[in-house]
């Protein structure tokens, strides 16, 4: 697979805040987005991983204009642009609805990528007015589910939860480190080394986007990523049952930073929820080839019997 990224994109990705909306959402407090693909489409909000920024959904920005989606990509309290605050995860709701009121959307699809998973499906539950799907791809999980949480991500919640100055300083020297070396640093972090033998190497020009999105989260501040460990390492506060528009899961079956077990596991706490299963794709190789997906199923109008042929088609994916 290949993704394009112009190069009008690629200055965009390049810590440019010439494109960069703020809302406000109380005293003193801005979230910043970016709109990417055709500014009269479908609209989409995208949550970027933890860590993360806007310039993530820069990867799909061609994707979004050739199915006519508007993509709205967000970045949450303590990333990028966004003022740190601690956010909570049910507080999320309130954060996508001043985008879509800022952009003059009334509804919008959702996709979720790795960490954005549980602010998503909050906001499908809490707001369901303003959401008419949601699409969560390399998702994280709750922590009660699965038995199989990779050994990094129980240290980062550890130290969110115990040691939150010690974290930050951590991610301060990850930061620096990725900003001077090869984009490599970056993506080894997603990728599996068994996915690659079989799949191939990551593309130059999708790994530099992928090491401005990881610079770009903690370019002002770590307080958000810490904030979201220590989120997500306990209960989520959210009622699954809630949430009734469609959920659609999209996972690939290498993915090492959240293995498929306890997405399996967790499908089944969400009524709606289906799972699509992306053969031979770790965490990063699963967004690549799945976002491009679910935005043609947007712009053929949400999911219509021709997109449906194609997901069926496709040999890579299958229903789980």
């Amino acid at each position: 697979m290949v993704t394009r990224i112009p190069e009008s994109v690629r200055e965009r990705t390049n810590r440019d805040d010439s494109h960069v909306e703020t809302v406000s959402v109380g005293d003193d407090r801005q979230v910043a987005y970016t709109e990417y693909g055709c500014s009269e489409g479908t609209p989409v909000v995208f949550f970027h991983g933890t860590p993360g920024s806007r310039l993530v959904a820069a990867l799909f920005d061609t994707a979004a204009t050739e199915h006519g989606v508007r993509l709205l990509a967000f970045e949450r309290p303590g990333y990028g642009n966004s003022t740190p605050w601690d956010c909570s995860i049910r507080d999320a709701g309130a954060l996508v609805r001043a985008v879509l009121d800022d952009a003059g959307v009334e509804s919008a699809g959702l996709v979720a990528f790795s960490g954005g998973a549980p602010y998503a499906l909050s906001t499908a539950a809490t707001h369901p007015e303003r959401v008419s799907r949601v699409d969560v791809v390399a998702g994280a999980t709750p922590p009660e589910v699965g038995s199989e949480t990779p050994a990094p991500l129980r240290v980062l919640r550890g130290l969110a939860t115990t040691a939150p100055s010690i974290l930050r300083g951590l991610f301060r020297g990850q930061a620096w480190l990725a900003d001077r070396l090869d984009p490599s640093f970056v993506v080894s972090q997603y990728t599996t080394s068994e996915t690659a033998e079989t799949a191939g190497p990551i593309s130059d020009a999708v790994a530099a986007v992928v090491k401005e999105d990881f610079v770009e989260a903690f370019r002002a501040s770590r307080r958000g990523a810490v904030t979201e460990f220590r989120a997500t390492a306990t209960d989520w506060d959210i009622d699954f049952d809630d949430i009734e528009t469609e959920v659609c899961f999209w996972h690939g079956d290498d993915d090492a930073n959240v293995p498929i077990a306890g997405v399996r596991e967790f499908r089944e706490r969400v009524p709606t929820a289906q799972l699509t299963v992306v053969d031979d794709a770790d965490h990063l190789r699963t967004l690549l080839q799945s976002v491009p997906e679910v935005l043609a199923t947007y712009g053929d109008g949400g999911g219509d019997g021709e997109s449906d042929r194609r997901r069926s088609e496709a040999s890579v994916h299958r229903t789980d």
